[in-house]
């Protein structure tokens, strides 16, 4: 009898800075909605078997889900949270992102050969599937708005591609996996550079957007753990913060988020979180960063000037992918 109660406190009336963090369950049918202000689930999306990404329209009325169990992208209205419609994909879906006006929804097609589905938000339907070396896990929109950027496991690549034309500018291969990534900015907005995540490595690599080369590697603090399971992913979950100051980076084999400065990487402190942390989001401020972690069934709420865990919010089985929506 919750969950309408649930819908109803998130469908009245928004205030022009209404901010809510969308929480995935890959386990389960349903994403939790929590509100920072009180960190409390204030409302719950359900009948998407196997969520995996989620995106957030600019004018707060749609949210977009990769559904594993249908190989579609559903769209939800914001206010009533129920499932409006499901729009055939390519092949099976990870992750999605969302393009700066909202006109496009690029979905990571994770199954092989590999693609990019392009989803027109106006007509819904996939308007377009651009082929890949490979995989997809998770799809970027650039901080501009000029440039997809998208990672494969399987290729061991990084694919970047044009907005505007909607082709592929290029391609970047590595020696690992790529898995999540974070991006960070030149003063003119364009993209510095890349900071992603490879499997085997309880670290992350630094591509230079420019060179299209990798200038470094960063390893975390070693690892207290060697959990045969999560070996693979040694590290996953990585962000920059939006005030561009600090990058986060998450630990599962340390349960911890680590802090690095930016630009210079320098390594400034940690928090413990929950067991296998996977993925996080931030408030628009920079002032918390929301840990989903995927073997404690909860959401660690870190305090990033304290450095430290403040909350821990119980969402949905194995929860991973989370977003910040900012409803106008």
């Amino acid at each position: 009898m919750r969950a309408p109660i649930f819908a109803l406190l998130c469908s009245l009336p928004l205030t022009a800075a209404t901010v809510r963090i969308i929480q995935t369950n890959s386990a389960g049918d349903s994403l939790h909605i929590i509100d920072p202000e009180t960190n409390q689930v204030v409302g719950i999306i359900s009948g998407i078997e196997v969520n995996h990404g989620v995106a957030v329209s600019p004018d707060g009325s749609r949210f977009y889900v990769s559904d594993e169990a249908e190989d579609s992208l559903d769209v939800v209205n914001a206010k009533t949270l129920q499932v409006t419609q499901r729009i055939p994909l390519s092949g099976h879906p990870n992750n999605i992102s969302i393009a700066k006006d909202g006109r496009r929804v690029y979905v990571g097609i994770i199954q092989s050969p590999g693609a990019v589905d392009v989803v027109d938000t106006v007509s819904l339907t996939k308007v377009k599937s651009i082929p890949t070396k490979g995989g997809i896990h998770n799809t970027y929109v650039t901080p501009d708005g000029k440039f997809v950027i998208a990672g494969s496991i399987a290729g061991t690549s990084i694919t970047v591609i044009d907005a505007r034309t909607e082709e592929i500018a290029w391609v970047l291969k590595l020696d690992k996996g790529v898995r999540p990534m974070a991006l960070e900015t030149n003063p003119d907005g364009s993209t510095h550079r890349i900071f992603t995540q490879l499997s085997d490595v309880h670290g992350f690599a630094v591509i230079d957007f420019a060179t299209r080369e990798e200038v470094a590697r960063v390893m975390l603090p070693a690892p207290i753990t060697k959990t045969p399971d999560i070996a693979g992913t040694p590290s996953h979950g990585i962000g920059v913060s939006p005030d561009g100051k600090t990058l986060w980076v998450n630990s599962m084999l340390n349960s911890k988020v680590y802090a690095y400065s930016l630009p210079g990487l320098k390594l400034i402190g940690g928090a413990g979180v929950g067991k296998v942390p996977d993925w996080m989001t931030f408030t628009p401020d920079s002032k918390r960063v929301y840990i989903s972690n995927s073997r404690s069934n909860y959401v660690s709420v870190v305090d990033t000037a304290a450095m430290k865990e403040i909350a821990r919010v119980p969402v949905g089985e194995v929860p991973k992918r989370n977003v910040t929506a900012v409803l106008p």
